[in-house]
């Protein structure tokens, strides 16, 4: 299988990313442990704090610079960097650049909206 980003639909989601779930065994004929999604932030914009209950989520910076916060650590990141997300961790992102923030987003087990939680006051 092989899938291109130029056709995939992008939508916002409860944490305030915008992305496309390039690979879910939900929508394709597959079985796979994960789920793969291409996610970006506008300058200036940042997701929301949250955590996936059970899921690990794994970051890997394509574009732009970011500042990852997962409970009470922070650190910029930029192309080429991975982001190590344990299950359980509230966590958020936001674009510290002068462009387009992205991202791919891999979550294993594949990512389930009853597993993600809000974490606003």
């Amino acid at each position: 299988m092989i899938k291109s980003i130029k056709n995939c639909e992008y939508f916002q989601v409860a944490d305030e990313t915008v992305l496309c779930e390039l690979l879910h065994p939900k929508n394709e004929n597959i079985e796979m442990g994960c789920s793969v999604a291409h996610a970006l932030l506008e300058k200036g914009k940042a997701s929301l704090p949250h955590k996936l209950n059970s899921s690990v989520e794994i970051y890997y910076i394509t574009k732009g610079s970011g500042k990852i916060h997962i409970n009470d650590e922070s650190s910029n990141v930029e192309p080429g960097e991975i982001i190590y997300i344990p299950p359980g961790s509230v966590q958020f992102i936001e674009n510290i650049g002068k462009s387009n923030l992205e991202f791919l987003c891999v979550v294993t087990p594949p990512w389930q909206g009853k597993d993600e939680e809000l974490c606003v006051d």
